[in-house]
């Protein structure tokens, strides 16, 4: 086990440094000029020598004429910064500045992923909580009513785009029934603490909760009812009911257990998503989250801001990757990753 930990961790850093190479070349594709943009609120005042002089002088401080290999060393801090003349990257925890908020990145996450994971988390777990037990359900009573239902809510939910469903549950539930706000993440103006500030978030996320939980329940559904389909249809199954065995002893500890292993991609996919934020339903909603955050960046060309939450979203996907193998592993003693 640690034997293949340490290779998998080996190859991570691979794809890392591969793949982050990739994406600091895209973004700085991007016609844009950081030297310039810096110096735009200055070009009236000054004469056009004096302009292209302090503009060359930005270029060579800022390393914009090197080759775009070197200028991803110091980006990585893999070489020394022109400015600094010091190793001062993303290995040494710089992330860069933004140009948008005017201050550091690593200054401006923190607070936009603790938005994301409070709203995130609570969706997660009611989806789960509706889609597994349901899906079960759904599969062991095959071409059953509450199938037939089910699997008609669900392709509709699994067709319609997330905005859409925003939109009509705006509609239900803000509009007609104003039951719920529409922005936000906390009254406006309150200074609520402990319990009454949760129950206070926890009022105003819960619009775009429901509406990312109903989002994700048709693919996920669909999922496990087909999991389970093809686990209860296996020789082992009718033997072990041939043996007497209660049937939820059968379907929860044969059936189940087997069915988990192509479902537990899809589990750990939605865990890790706490963590990125979905773009559409925070600025739907006009919640602070990560998502957001990555749309402000792109829109006001802060690409130091945009790469280093892309660079976050890599390094979250390279350990959920590493996570979904081991735990084929705990689910399956039949995959053996010793080997």
């Amino acid at each position: 086990m640690t034997k293949y930990i340490f290779k998998r961790i080996g190859y991570m850093i691979i794809v890392f440094f591969v793949v982050s190479f990739l994406m600091y070349s895209v973004y700085n594709l991007i016609p844009t000029d950081p030297a310039r943009a810096e110096l735009e609120p200055l070009k009236q005042s000054l004469k056009p020598e004096e302009y292209e002089a302090r503009y060359q002088a930005l270029r060579k401080e800022y390393g914009l004429d090197d080759p775009i290999p070197v200028r991803y060393a110091r980006w990585m801090g893999l070489a020394k910064d022109t400015r600094t003349e010091s190793f001062h990257g993303m290995l040494q925890g710089y992330f860069g500045y933004s140009s948008l908020y005017k201050k550091d990145v690593a200054e401006i996450i923190p607070d936009r992923m603790e938005n994301t994971i409070f709203i995130n988390i609570f969706s997660t777990i009611l989806a789960l909580g509706i889609t597994i037990p349901l899906g079960i359900y759904c599969a062991v009573h095959k071409n059953g009513i509450v199938d037939k239902i089910t699997q008609v809510i669900t392709i509709i939910g699994y067709s319609i785009p997330v905005y859409i469903i925003a939109l009509i549950f705006i509609w239900i539930f803000a509009v007609q029934l104003e039951l719920f706000p529409v922005t936000g993440s906390q009254t406006p103006g309150s200074d609520y603490t402990g319990m009454k500030q949760f129950l206070d978030r926890l009022y105003y996320i819960s619009l775009p909760v429901i509406v990312m939980t109903f989002g994700s329940l048709g693919g996920m559904t669909r999922y496990v009812r087909a999991a389970m389909i093809e686990s209860l249809s296996q020789d082992y199954i009718r033997t072990a009911r041939a043996k007497g065995l209660r049937e939820k002893v059968v379907i929860y500890s044969h059936a189940w257990r087997n069915a988990l292993l192509p479902v537990i991609t899809v589990i750990i996919g939605w865990f890790l998503g706490i963590f990125g934020g979905s773009v559409i339903i925070e600025n739907t909603f006009g919640l602070n989250g990560m998502g957001a955050l990555y749309y402000q960046g792109l829109m006001n060309n802060d690409f130091e801001l945009a790469l280093a939450i892309q660079m976050f979203y890599i390094v979250v996907s390279l350990l959920g990757q590493l996570a979904m193998d081991l735990s084929y592993g705990l689910v399956d003693p039949r995959v053996r990753v010793d080997k």
